[in-house]
């Protein structure tokens, strides 16, 4: 049974990648592939039901952890768009050159991902993306690289994405030891294709301030001021609220939405019925992406599936058998993160290293430095390989194929010069 869950998930992504061809949503394609695998696993343990249930209980509580944490976020960066907070960001972008914007915002998402996670960071640069060009090859070239901006920058904070806090709560790693291994590396992960990019990418494009006739903002100044600085500080507020509560990051996400929530409210209530209706948080909820939400629940039921039944165990398993060097079984789970989610792979990794077992892989261990950087940006060399990607893939609507031919080599190309630049330092 474990093969045809198997070959149902491999069916599903090349189902997913050739979306736009079958002319099938691949939120369709993920729900599907994530209810099967579960039916299929559940089928072939006889007598099992009930830990089965419980299993999926346990999988789906976390996976709802992280699809309330990208709500709330999306929320947020809607909350603020429509306020016209990010026109205090992008009225000061002044520059017409596609390699100065690229390196603008691709070191703006580096350090945001750092500091709110690669997930709402993306988000908010796809905002900011939206309200600079109205070309659509400029909006998926620059979103295409902030899903290597993000990836990259999340990788040196232990709060900048899901598998270097696992390895951090799990006393692999320390706050410390994470970033001085570990920044170097995900800057030259970067850097390599931003250079790339401004040999290859010339010319200059016409902001939307410049080709769209201004609107008449409904909100003042100092009303912009105050929702950026809710919205955004709110987003770097989370970790914090995490680290001094001990209470899930999707817990802090919605107590600045409902902080939010109740100021844009108090702000409509003084403005005519029609800018109110415009500028409600309830309207507002209108414009989530909810495809792209119930795209990303379809994929991660898929995988954890993949978890359960033992494929992902087996697989790293596997790996340490047939492969001696740590550092190459480091590099292929990576390259395995680019499709299947860095999340279990990593879980599976720190079960098959105990410490009692490896004592010489304790906290701080160049192992443990060195997978929390290839599984965090090896999901950047596809875009279904990380959340970050799975975000702007569904918000921005960037094709599989698309991705994988214009962004997906200079991803690849920046994850193994970075890793070497890492082998080299430690």
């Amino acid at each position: 049974m474990e093969i045809a869950i198997l070959i149902i998930f491999v069916l599903g992504y090349v189902a997913i990648a050739l979306e736009h061809p079958l002319k099938v949503n691949k939120a369709a394609t993920a729900l599907l592939i994530g209810v099967l695998t579960w039916t299929l696993h559940i089928l072939a343990q006889e007598g099992q039901a009930h830990e089965i249930r419980e299993s999926l209980a346990h999988h789906l509580s976390n996976i709802s952890e992280i699809l309330f944490f990208l709500l709330a976020a999306m929320t947020i960066v809607e909350l603020v768009d429509v306020h016209g907070g990010f026109e205090l960001i992008t009225d000061r972008i002044r520059t017409r050159s596609k390699t100065q914007l690229f390196w603008i915002l691709g070191f703006i998402a580096f350090f945001m991902a750092a500091v709110i996670d690669s997930v709402p960071a993306a988000v908010v640069m796809y905002s900011v993306i939206k309200k600079l060009t109205d070309k659509k090859e400029d909006r998926l070239f620059m979103a295409g690289l902030m899903v290597i901006a993000v990836n990259a920058g999340g990788v040196w904070s232990p709060l900048g994405n899901l598998p270097t806090l696992m390895l951090w709560n799990a006393d692999k790693i320390t706050v410390e030891g994470i970033i001085f291994s570990s920044f170097i590396p995900s800057v030259v992960n970067l850097l390599v294709p931003l250079l790339v990019l401004s040999f290859t990418v010339k010319g200059s494009f016409s902001p939307v301030a410049l080709t769209e006739k201004k609107q008449e903002s409904p909100t003042s100044m100092g009303e912009k001021i105050l929702v950026l600085f809710l919205g955004f500080g709110g987003l770097i507020f989370v970790p914090a609220f995490k680290l001094l509560t001990h209470l899930p990051p999707f817990m802090g996400m919605m107590l600045v939405l409902g902080i939010l929530w109740v100021v844009a409210e108090r702000m409509g209530a003084r403005k005519s019925d029609e800018i109110s209706t415009k500028l409600a948080p309830s309207k507002v909820l209108e414009r989530i992406d909810t495809p792209s939400v119930l795209f990303f629940l379809g994929i991660l039921l898929a995988v954890s599936a993949l978890e359960v039944s033992g494929l992902l165990g087996g697989l790293a398993t596997w790996l340490d058998g047939v492969i001696p060097d740590r550092n190459i079984v480091n590099l292929s789970i990576g390259l395995l993160s680019s499709v299947v989610d860095n999340v279990p792979l990593v879980a599976a990794t720190i079960e098959m290293y105990p410490l009692a077992s490896y004592p010489d892989l304790g906290t701080d261990a160049f192992f443990w430095q060195f997978l929390a950087y290839t599984a965090g940006t090896g999901g950047a060399i596809l875009i279904i390989g990380s959340a970050g990607g799975v975000t702007l893939m569904g918000i921005a609507g960037i094709e599989f194929f698309w991705y994988m031919k214009r962004i997906g080599w200079l991803a690849l190309l920046g994850y193994f010069l970075g890793a070497a630049t890492m082998i080299l330092l430690s």
